[in-house]
């Protein structure tokens, strides 16, 4: 379909954990990794946009996993954007191996950010860039969940480190994500079961901050909350089991 991109990658040996298969981190910075490929390649990356001192965050974050694949094994990503408002651009994406079947399935919402005064910006104006490539496909999977405060039955803190923040200065995405399954029992993540995670990210978290990780468990849900050191919620994630 016109404006849908597809992009070829191998899992590469350190994107691995012990079972051989792609981590949920690696697989998390393929797709995300191609959002930018795909937006620099197409004119509104943040190439483009930083003469004016804008920038792309991530607001809310789905993926749906059927199964992590296998180190060396081939698949092709695809990606469109099909959604902008005012505030908030969906650039979907799916995972597909050698045969044309779908293993993973995901949808990103995105806000653009003025870096300096740190406030958001209204995308009708930089409407010219991406208007021509904004698809008419569907998403493949649903809207993100509404996330609530959870109550924490398990607290870890972390401090933001060198390591954890990316351009934009704050801590990047798969950190997030990273942090929080370093948390999960490791017998689900040995056993490849079905899974989807939202997470929605609500503030930043910058360099030398004091986070609180919190994590509840929930029938067949694990949610997790992160606090910064003021009390101010950063974000939250739903990891659903299937």
């Amino acid at each position: 379909m016109k404006n849908q991109t597809t992009y070829r990658y191998q899992v590469a040996t350190q994107d691995v954990d012990f079972t051989l298969r792609a981590t949920i981190d690696s697989l998390g910075n393929y797709i995300l990794n191609t959002a930018g490929i795909d937006a620099q390649g197409k004119g509104f990356g943040v190439d483009a946009l930083s003469p004016q001192n804008l920038t792309w965050v991530l607001s809310k974050f789905v993926i749906e996993i059927d199964s992590r694949p296998e180190q060396f094994a081939e698949f092709d990503l695809t990606t469109w954007v099909n959604q902008n408002s005012r505030l908030v651009s969906t650039r979907n994406f799916t995972l597909s191996d050698m045969d044309g079947n779908v293993f993973i399935r995901s949808l990103s919402q995105w806000c653009m950010l003025d870096y300096v005064k740190r406030v958001p910006v209204n995308l009708q104006t930089i409407e010219d860039l991406y208007a021509p490539y904004v698809c008419e496909a569907e998403s493949p999977c649903e809207a993100p969940l509404r996330l609530r405060a959870i109550e924490a039955e398990v607290v870890k803190e972390h401090r933001v480190a060198y390591s954890d923040i990316d351009f934009n200065r704050h801590m990047n995405t798969m950190r997030y994500i990273g942090l929080m399954v370093d948390m999960l029992d490791i017998e689900l993540l040995k056993s490849n079961r079905p899974m989807r995670i939202d997470v929605h990210f609500m503030n930043e978290c910058l360099y030398g901050q004091t986070i609180k990780v919190g994590m509840q468990s929930v029938e067949n849900q694990t949610l997790f909350e992160v606090t910064r050191e003021d009390g101010v919620v950063a974000a939250r994630a739903a990891f659903t089991w299937r």
